[in-house]
């Protein structure tokens, strides 16, 4: 039974190296897949998903704006028969597209695994990841280690000089440089100011 499924996680947690695996997995068993992504997030070049240690996908990227049920259907009457759509940086969805990736399940009878960040640096919810926290049916959390050594289940942006970053536009691109995965004690601590923290997850070597 085709299901939407929610893999979240703070950053660094591997995400995009999962669903890369997953589309690997079901290619291997001779089964098509499509892989959206969001087109605001083109660091590897838009339309192509890429992981911190190397692995990299064509998909079909997307905006806000699209009906990404009728991506999927036109896939389908262009291609052929569908058995996965994966969705990477599943965080920028509209709530719109959440809904849509619902049809996809109910009215296509696809599974769509979506990946994506649950908070923003704020410690806030992603408009795309709340509706998929409300609507999916199944959810599991992709984990990943504070450097305190507690589990990593937020995001800190800080700008140049370490410090946490508590302005600005919800949505900026950035990785490794800009972005620290911690724990909700240390979020608390560096968003009061307490000293400063430097991004300790280097890019791993390709």
């Amino acid at each position: 039974m085709a299901k939407l499924y929610f893999y979240y996680s703070a950053m660094n947690a591997g995400k995009t190296t999962t669903l890369l695996q997953s589309a690997h997995n079901y290619r291997e068993r001779g089964m098509r897949v499509l892989i959206l992504t969001p087109r605001l997030d083109h660091r590897a070049g838009s339309g192509t998903v890429a992981s911190r240690i190397g692995l990299r996908a064509e998909g079909l990227a997307f905006d806000r704006g699209h009906d990404l049920q009728a991506l999927v259907a036109g896939d389908i009457a262009a291609h052929g028969a569908l058995h996965c759509v994966l969705v990477d940086e599943a965080q920028f969805l509209t709530r719109a597209q959440a809904w849509q990736l619902s049809d996809v399940v109910d009215a296509l009878r696809i599974p769509v695994l979506c990946y994506g960040l649950r908070t923003d640096f704020r410690g806030e919810l992603f408009e795309g990841s709340q509706y998929l926290l409300a609507w999916a049916d199944e959810m599991q959390e992709i984990k990943t280690i504070c450097h305190t050594g507690k589990k990593a289940t937020m995001t800190v942006r800080v700008d140049d000089a370490g410090r946490a970053v508590s302005d600005g536009p919800q949505v900026e691109i950035g990785g490794n440089e800009r972005y620290v995965s911690v724990s909700r004690a240390e979020f608390k601590r560096i968003a009061r100011g307490e000293g400063t923290i430097e991004p300790v997850q280097p890019p791993l070597p390709i």
